[in-house]
């Protein structure tokens, strides 16, 4: 019988880049789900977008959980181990269940005589251990793109698009408008459809008018409120709002699990798609609240305590570092910061740099593993030309380079490791911790 390391190699060996391997296409995915037989005997919510889609689905999952319901929930990558790529309720799933369901998986694709890349592999299986455990509601998250990924070969009941900016644009295309209408694909006609970015590129606008989806905007539809800043009893709370027919919804909540004002942004677009489908899927206020509170979600604007302070982010492009830059800003007085770095070579990293020109001191910049990996060397160029300012120091892998900031850094500074899942998996083991 093979473990969940034997499978998963396995699943790299049928695609010749193995887990990086990417073609985007359906017909290879539906064949299999067609031979399993799959149904979709749940609600599903649809989650893409350029950032924001973990955090997002961490909201929809936890809510749905708080409710009362059994919540499957699919995302990718995973940091430490695969299994937290397929959730129940919260938690990852077990070896058993996703060996299980990938041997039903490659038993289909064999009889349909179908090559599936590492990431169809993986959708087909999550589908397999929802099914296998009858969860009640499914939160599936685009891996890249939209329109022709794998988990689009489902059919939603309500789809999200929390952003568009530029990211894998050698797969999307150039600009916001082509990358718009790829994401734009999750939508379906007559069905809710989410967009959280406060300005969608008209090709969204206009796919979703073709198709007759039902769509809902950030800002016209629903929103936020932040506290305004002299109103010092309302500084713990927000207020999201939503249009629902003819009537206006708004509620006063706590702030979210997690950090940052972008958060606000990712919960409002999930409390609006849980709007969309209450006939589906009821969910109350009393389930809202603690799902909102109680959302964790490792390395989105994670702060670890102690001395020094640790902050551990996977934004890898320039909108993703902006955030995270703004967020920065707002931790207060550190004496020095240490940036841990490696970044995939498809990104644009000079881009995803820029905005920390003139705030960290000493870069200890990682060579990640894998054929898709920048060079610590080159990474040192890019700071260099850019012009960004601190220490430059080069290693050869993302734990390396942990561990000399934890040397380095005094009591007072501060330890920021961002740039890529496999940077903040690499300062998670320099730690110690778990995902």
């Amino acid at each position: 019988m093979k473990s969940l390391n034997d499978w998963l190699a396995h699943l790299e060996a049928l695609h010749p880049k193995g887990q990086a391997g990417i073609e985007l296409g359906l017909d290879r995915i539906r064949q299999v789900k067609a031979v399993l037989g799959q149904q979709q005997h749940c609600p599903v919510i649809v989650v893409g977008g350029t950032n924001g889609k973990g955090s997002t689905c961490a909201y929809l999952a936890n809510i749905i959980a708080k409710a009362g319901y059994k919540v499957g929930c699919y995302t990718s990558p995973h940091i430490l181990a695969y299994n937290e790529r397929v959730r129940l309720n919260g938690e990852a799933v077990s070896d058993a269940a996703l060996c299980a369901a990938f041997e039903r998986v490659e038993a289909a694709r064999l009889s349909s005589g179908v090559a599936l890349t590492y990431f169809e592999f993986g959708t087909l299986a999550a589908w397999e251990v929802f099914a296998a455990a009858g969860v009640e509601a499914a939160v599936l998250e685009v891996g890249l793109g939209g329109r022709l990924d794998a988990v689009n070969a489902y059919e939603p009941d309500v789809s999200i698009v929390t952003g568009v900016a530029l990211d894998h644009t050698d797969w999307l295309g150039p600009d916001r408008e082509s990358i718009g209408f790829e994401k734009a694909g999750i939508y379906r006609a007559g069905k809710p459809a989410l967009c959280a970015d406060p300005n969608p590129p008209q090709s969204l606008l206009d796919h979703a008018a073709v198709i007759g989806a039902d769509l809902r905007l950030l800002g016209r539809d629903f929103g936020f409120e932040r506290p305004a800043a002299e109103a010092a009893e309302n500084r713990l709370q927000w207020r999201w709002w939503c249009r629902s027919g003819d009537q206006l919804i708004k509620r006063s909540l706590a702030f979210p699990g997690l950090r940052g004002p972008t958060q606000l942004l990712n919960a409002a677009v999930a409390l609006a798609a849980l709007e969309a489908i209450v006939d589906k899927l009821p969910v109350t206020m009393q389930a809202i609240r603690p799902g909102l509170i109680e959302t964790e979600l490792t390395g989105r604007f994670q702060v670890i305590p102690g001395k020094p302070a640790i902050v551990l982010d996977v934004g890898h492009n320039p909108q993703a570092v902006s955030v995270l830059a703004g967020n920065l800003s707002n931790m207060g007085f550190f004496n020095a910061t240490h940036a841990v770095v490696g970044m995939l070579a498809d990104k644009d990293i000079a881009g995803a740099l820029a905005p920390l020109k003139g705030r960290v001191d000493v870069w200890h910049l990682a060579t990640l593993s894998g054929p898709r990996a920048t060079p610590a060397t080159v990474l040192a160029d890019l700071v260099r030309a850019g012009e960004l300012g601190g220490e430059v120091v080069c290693y050869d892998t993302p734990v390396a380079a942990m561990q000399a900031a934890r040397e380095s850094a005094g009591e007072s500074d501060r330890i920021l490791a961002f740039g890529s899942f496999y940077t903040v998996a690499g300062a998670l083991e320099a730690l110690g911790r778990k995902a």
